[in-house]
């Protein structure tokens, strides 16, 4: 059936600028069938619907959803036009009523029914814009804390005592950062660009002395919508009870926290990652595979919602990312190096060595180098309005919070101010950037030995991506005062009190297993690793350990030192070298001890953290078992991937990048390959050997289908190593 009126034909179809393939969808004007609508009937009846989706989309910044349905934001208008079989006459009056869930009711705020221009308690209501006499436009419009998820939209026509209801369709509402009413409203345009459109983004790794840039590519407008929305209608939440949790999505705090449980499948809830960090990969993905949510996501799909094999805490945390923002929640990445977990809720972290200095893999505390979390910005008005702002979330499953491996929402500022009784696992965050590091040495006999606290160590260059740029911001001092300060200190006593009750005092000296430990002592001598040169994969590795006399007292220092390959999480792969030493240090004397580790002696056991621990245990003789332990973690440098790119690209034409990669290693390498990734297409390429030390490099060829930032991806693989990155932004110009 044809429109009724030239006039009033709509514009019906967009070009999504976010769908990589550059293809055209097309939304064609929805027409309802005669046996659905009786159109012959005398009854005022729609016969066609148009929902205006490039007017609305434009007006909702949701434009780049590659779903072909309405998508719009709450609490702020859309239009829709419908065409009548003939003018409405005096008598007959309209209503709408949206529906949303299984068991939609007034009283769950799943349901509303709001006549035209009425203001009705449901917070829903339409208007009659400009219009023809059977093609009129009607203004709708949703509160700001409206249920967000897909809705069912109906018509009622009352004609006196007659009412008929026409199904006029589906629509979907998302949260709106660009609604003052809206809980996640951010008032800064740039960062709404940044934490709600931007889908490249950047994830800090490494450890506190060598950040990293690592891409990754969110995708957030890739055809996912569907996909987060049934994420949603899988928790263990919903199938617990379906119409309350569905009621309770219109809440940014609820919604953060289901999505948190349903990112890892560890609770058998049909959950999108499993995570790994040990072990073989071979007959999965190894989690430094992922370059991107999209590819995770669509294959969660394709498995019919089984959860994809394997990730870890920056896969967990990009995933997510994705999905909040999808969803209109402002979103962002935050890494923690030298994060903690603190099992036993004691505020301190406790290590474990041999009488040798080797790391022992026991105890449930552990510290990572670091750990990536997500942040999203809404208010609190459970807590208060000073806990409004950056809430974390974190979807990697560490431990399980109400009977649930789920994370937050945990105010930043509640963090801060050691507010850890707060809802949601605030204690477990704090920890996480504050506890204190207690290093024990276990002797044969199994008895324990403090040698060391460090109330610095912990939570340090909290680290997140700048707005608009690709540069790092340091946010440490929204989670914590600086260290060693008055604050720092009177914050931390306070936590303490929370937990263990006003009594508790700061410096415990109990051990782990809850007995008395004598305090720690100067052993009067310091000590330090520095590295000679750069460390560089494939090559030798040379340390220095520097020894310091404190006093003017003579001392012989028995020296045990070890190395081992380790995980991020610095958990032992396998050791690598064991050594000892003795040496005099006169009145005020340092001296140098150096270390070498040759790459026959690691190459074999590094995984892809590249990552080496160093320890030696110094022990001064004849001074009642006086030790300083010294520990170092070094990650070996990969030799660059570079990528060239001519000076100008410009959309929809083809430009030339040139890709180099080398073999670092004193051997030749075979079976290698570049995956060259740009938004969620991806080319694999089969290369040559590379002999030894070899640099190659080859070129190209792309054609961007939309300007401004894109993002490429590449990743270099091989018999001998795996995963090396390297990426690029790419400034496409419009034509």
């Amino acid at each position: 059936m044809e429109n009724c009126r030239k006039t009033a034909t709509h514009q019906n179809s967009t070009e999504l600028n976010g769908n990589s393939s550059g293809s055209v969808v097309t939304l064609n004007t929805a027409r309802f069938r005669e046996s659905d609508f009786f159109v012959k009937s005398s009854n005022l009846t729609p016969t066609h619907i148009s929902w205006q989706p490039s007017v609305n989309a434009a007006n909702h910044h949701t434009d780049r959803y590659a779903n072909t349905e309405l998508t719009v934001r709450r609490g702020q208008a859309f239009v829709i036009t419908l065409y009548f079989n003939r003018p409405r006459q005096n008598g007959e009056s309209l209503a709408f009523v949206t529906e949303i869930g299984p068991y939609p009711s007034e009283s769950h705020r799943t349901r509303a029914v709001f006549n035209l221009s009425e203001a009705g308690p449901s917070g829903w209501s339409a208007a009659q814009g400009p219009s023809e006499s059977t093609a009129v436009n009607f203004v709708i419009t949703s509160p700001a804390n409206a249920v967000i998820g897909r809705y069912n939209l109906t018509l009622r026509v009352t004609s006196g005592n007659k009412i008929f209801s026409r199904f006029l369709g589906q629509f979907v509402l998302l949260f709106n950062p660009w609604c003052t009413g809206d809980d996640v409203f951010i008032a800064n345009e740039n960062e709404r660009q940044e934490y709600v459109l931007n889908e490249n983004g950047i994830i800090f790794v490494g450890n506190a002395r060598y950040i990293e840039a690592r891409a990754w590519y969110y995708g957030q407008f890739q055809d996912l919508l569907n996909i987060c929305l049934t994420m949603l209608d899988l928790s263990l939440y919903y199938r617990q009870d379906p119409a309350m949790d569905v009621s309770r999505r219109g809440d940014p705090k609820y919604v953060g926290r289901v999505i948190s449980s349903m990112i890892n499948g560890n609770d058998n809830d049909n959950g999108v990652l499993l995570g790994k960090w040990q072990g073989s990969f071979h007959s999965h993905e190894n989690p430094s595979r992922w370059d991107g949510s999209v590819v995770i996501l669509k294959k969660w799909r394709q498995d019919n919602y089984r959860p994809v094999q394997y990730g870890q805490c920056w896969v967990f945390a990009g995933v997510m990312c994705t999905v909040l923002r999808c969803l209109g929640i402002p979103t962002r990445l935050v890494s923690n190096f030298n994060s903690a977990h603190d099992v036993d809720r004691n505020l301190s972290i406790d290590k474990y060595y041999d009488s040798s200095g080797r790391s022992l893999n026991i105890g449930k505390d552990s510290t990572w180098d670091y750990h990536v979390w997500n942040e999203s910005w809404f208010i609190r008005p459970d807590l208060g309005r000073s806990y409004n702002g950056w809430q974390v979330l974190d979807a990697t499953p560490q431990e399980q919070s109400k009977g649930i491996f789920q994370c937050g929402p945990a105010s930043v500022v509640a963090i801060k101010e050691g507010d850890v009784d707060l809802d949601y696992d605030t204690l477990f965050v704090y920890t996480e950037v504050n506890a204190d590091c207690n290093r024990w040495i276990v002797y044969n006999d199994g008895t324990k030995k403090r040698v060391y606290c460090d109330t610095e160590i912990i939570g340090r260059f909290i680290s997140t991506k700048a707005v608009g740029s690709n540069s790092r911001v340091d946010v440490t001092a929204n989670y914590k005062y600086p260290e060693g300060s008055a604050e720092e200190r009177r914050v931390y006593k306070k936590a303490l009190a929370k937990i263990f009750g006003t009594s508790v005092t700061e410096g415990r000296t109990e051990s782990p297993d809850g007995r008395p430990s004598e305090a720690v002592r100067n052993p009067g001598i310091a000590g330090k690793f520095k590295l000679a040169e750069p460390p560089v994969f494939g090559k030798d590795i040379n340390l220095i350990l520097v020894l310091n006399n404190l006093s003017s007292d003579r001392k012989t220092v028995r020296v045990d030192m070890s190395a081992s390959t380790i995980l991020y999480t610095r958990r032992t792969v396998a050791e690598i070298l064991k050594a000892s030493t003795s040496v005099e240090l006169g009145s005020k004397q340092g001296k140098h001890i150096r270390v070498k580790i040759p790459y026959a002696h690691y190459g074999k056991y590094l995984t892809t953290d590249k990552r080496i621990q160093v320890t030696a245990l110094c022990e001064v003789m004849r001074a009642h078992g006086l030790k300083l332990l010294v520990e170092k973690t070094i990650i070996l440098e990969d030799t660059n991937i570079i990528i060239k790119l001519p000076r100008r690209i410009v959309v929809n034409k083809a430009a030339t990048l040139e890709i180099s990669y080398a073999n670092p290693l004193p051997e030749p390498v075979s079976r290698c390959v570049l995956l060259v990734t740009l938004m969620n297409q991806q080319v694999k390429i089969n290369l040559a050997r590379l002999a030894p030390r070899e640099r190659s490099k080859i070129y190209f060829e792309f054609t961007p289908r939309r300007s401004g930032p894109l993002q490429l991806q590449v990743d270099f693989s091989c018999d001998k190593f795996s995963h090396v990155k390297g990426f690029v932004t790419i400034a496409v110009a419009p034509s």
